[in-house]
């Protein structure tokens, strides 16, 4: 079961206003990278569940966050239809993210009251989104879309939340286009955990770009 409220996992997103991505099948690799990104302030982890017998990483990685990293709260993404949503709910997902808007996935979400992000592209799959009860929308591909989408959006709708993944990277010049459009936090996965020209994870790097990334974004607010 959840750990956390969907309020509680809103307000930390919306406080610290990043969420690492990561996936791998190494599930002791796998605890590396959460405790870089733990040690670099990180508070929410999407495990981006792409490959065979992800469920059971995802689960050994929550034992291992409630067990020794107070306060990180984790979270599934790249999750496709209800049942895959029940599933990650069952082993401590405390947020579901989804690529698409799908009702089968909110349902399941909102009747365990966890938060689910819908990856939307248009306004009126953002309203519906909302209207289904989501709190942060997902939006994706964000790259496409880019940062004067989402000041378009926040024009006619000012109470949307935001969340681009996709085209995001630990760059003041980038996140300064997208917190000054008005997201309510960002997404990161290949752009923020950095590997080594060998294809190892470089876990000091990881550490240092999502502290930095944090710094930057608290100061784009202020």
């Amino acid at each position: 079961m959840a750990q956390y409220s969907r309020i509680e996992v809103a307000t930390v997103m919306k406080e610290t206003g990043m969420i690492p991505l990561f996936f791998h099948t190494d599930i002791e690799l796998s605890k590396k990278v959460l405790k870089a990104c733990y040690d670099g302030g990180a508070r929410l982890m999407e495990f981006t569940a792409r490959g065979d017998f992800a469920h059971e990483v995802f689960g050994e990685l929550t034992k291992y966050a409630i067990k020794e990293l107070p306060g990180m709260i984790m979270g599934v993404g790249s999750v496709t239809d209800g049942a895959a949503a029940s599933l990650y709910m069952t082993l401590g997902a405390n947020f579901i993210v989804t690529p698409v808007l799908r009702e089968d996935i909110a349902i399941v979400c909102n009747r365990r009251k966890v938060l689910w992000s819908p990856g939307c592209g248009t306004l009126t799959e953002i309203a519906r989104a909302e209207e289904l009860g989501c709190e942060i929308v997902k939006l994706f591909p964000g790259d496409i879309y880019g940062p004067q989408f989402v000041k378009g959006i926040k024009g006619p709708q000012p109470w949307t939340s935001i969340m681009p993944t996709g085209g995001v990277s630990p760059t003041k010049e980038n996140l300064e286009g997208w917190f000054k459009a008005g997201v309510t936090c960002v997404g990161m996965g290949s752009q923020l955990i950095s590997k080594n020209d060998n294809g190892t994870f470089d876990l000091v790097k990881i550490e240092k770009l999502v502290k930095e990334s944090l710094e930057i974004i608290k100061k784009l607010r202020n």
